[in-house]
């Protein structure tokens, strides 16, 4: 399960456990300092705040190569591009710099860190050891032709999965990143999965756009993402060759979250998948 939607509204799972992290400790260290203490719920926020930041600031430099044409997608968070640990660090190391500073602060906001990151630490890796590992469905799709396909055909090699709508506009902004990588990574076979449209409104937007995508595959009843715990768009999944669940990211993807993405792709050496006759690849 990857979301947690709620009529129209629908909330990717890691961000709703990073906000309860963030409640739960400021419940906790409240408590702790109506018992004595300072209430530390402003740093607690700070905090947090400084957590982001250097956990953003972190990814840019490591996946500088990526946003050095185009620097206006630093300050875009929408791609979820953060490395947890360098913001863990710096959280930890600016709560002992509040204690050391503020001795009636140090027990309320030891115990609301504490719980905070446990909580966050425990819940994060049991949803990434529930997710990973799921197998790709076993489900029916159309191809551009009308012709029925299965999902399972494309085994065999490293498969992204992206669902999408044209009416999405983090869909079509993404759209570009996804043509080039397809373009780039011939080793990995990309599904464009449309998700209840029909074939002629996608065919005139790709033309529109000029978007040339090797595989597009329409899902007229949105079966795909209910198989995979996903009713927001664009979601993407990245598969290894067995059909195992290895990643997957809700949201608009950058050139540098996706290159983040894949890298499980570059540890093993797989076959691309041949594709059936009843697919067009």
């Amino acid at each position: 399960m990857l979301t947690l939607t709620i009529g129209t509204f629908a909330i990717a799972l890691n961000h709703l456990l990073l906000i309860s992290a963030l409640i739960l400790a400021t419940l906790v260290g409240w408590r702790v300092a109506k018992r004595g203490g300072e209430n530390p719920e402003s740093v607690l926020f700070s905090l947090f705040l400084l957590g982001m930041l250097v956990a953003r600031i972190s990814f840019v430099l490591m996946y500088w190569s990526d946003y050095r044409h185009d620097p206006l997608q630093i300050v875009d968070l929408r791609d979820g591009g953060f490395l947890a640990w360098p913001g863990v660090i710096a959280l930890v190391l600016g709560a002992l710099l509040y204690g050391w500073r503020r001795p009636a602060l140090r027990k309320p906001l030891s115990a609301g860190v504490v719980t905070g990151l446990l909580f966050w630490g425990m819940t994060s890796l049991s949803l990434s050891l529930y997710d990973k590992g799921a197998q790709l469905p076993d489900i029916t799709l159309r191809n551009a032709k009308g012709d029925v396909v299965q999902l399972a055909d494309y085994k065999g090699g490293p498969l992204v999965i992206n669902l999408w709508a044209t009416w999405c506009p983090p869909c079509r902004r993404e759209m570009p990143v996804l043509e080039r990588a397809q373009q780039q990574r011939p080793d990995v076979t990309f599904l464009f999965v449309n998700q209840a449209e029909s074939m002629q409104s996608v065919s005139t937007y790709l033309a529109t756009q000029g978007l040339t995508l090797d595989n597009v595959l329409f899902d007229a009843s949105g079966r795909l993402g209910q198989a995979v715990g996903s009713m927001a768009l664009p979601t993407t999944l990245f598969y290894q060759a067995d059909g195992r669940l290895i990643n997957s990211h809700l949201g608009e993807l950058s050139q540098a979250s996706l290159a983040r993405a894949m890298e499980p792709f570059d540890t093993v050496t797989t076959r691309k998948p041949t594709c059936q006759a009843s697919a067009t690849c």
